[in-house]
């Protein structure tokens, strides 16, 4: 049935537009024209922030950041393994991905470490992609409380990412 969906959704709307008589065409492309506008618009916020990605990970500042930083995390019980992809997660998700793909590869999917790093990638979002593309889009310059409250957000799924592998597999 749910391969239907989709197929049934586009045939509602040409029925809906025959009906209501609009040119189900002209709009699609009037559409199609305003959304390539937007992608040209976000464009330099996207290349801007792929390239601060790169510069990042290629620096070794992710590395050093992650060795700083592991002291206090392993003091709360989050595993070690597991900080290079909460600090790439909110930030970018392909680069999340070969992260996380790196974890699985050094522990076992079903080890502690591989478990929270699964729930991380599920739990948490792209929050800077997100505002960048979101923001540009929508022309807003000024995120105010936007970054401080999305990051909080990822900081608590990394918490909770922990707690429910312990509550759920006893680790």
């Amino acid at each position: 049935m749910t391969d239907y969906i989709i197929p049934l959704f586009i045939g509602l709307i040409i029925i809906y537009g025959c009906i209501k008589k609009v040119d189900i065409f002209d709009e699609f492309l009037s559409g199609a024209r305003e959304n390539l506008k937007t992608g040209v618009d976000i464009l330099p916020s996207l290349i801007a922030m792929i390239t601060a990605i790169g510069m990042f990970k290629a620096s070794g500042a992710m590395e050093l950041l992650a060795k700083a930083m592991s002291p206090v995390t392993e003091f709360l019980g989050f595993p070690s393994e597991c900080l290079p992809l909460a600090i790439m997660r909110p930030v970018s998700g392909s680069g999340a991905l070969a992260v996380f793909e790196t974890i699985l590869s050094e522990v076992h999917p079903d080890s502690f470490a591989g478990r929270v790093a699964s729930v991380i990638l599920g739990s948490t979002e792209t929050t800077f992609y997100t505002i960048a593309v979101y923001y540009g889009a929508a022309n807003i310059k000024n995120t105010r409380h936007t970054l401080a409250s999305a990051l909080s957000a990822d900081f608590t799924g990394f918490i909770i990412s922990v707690l429910t592998v312990r509550l759920i597999f006893g680790c």
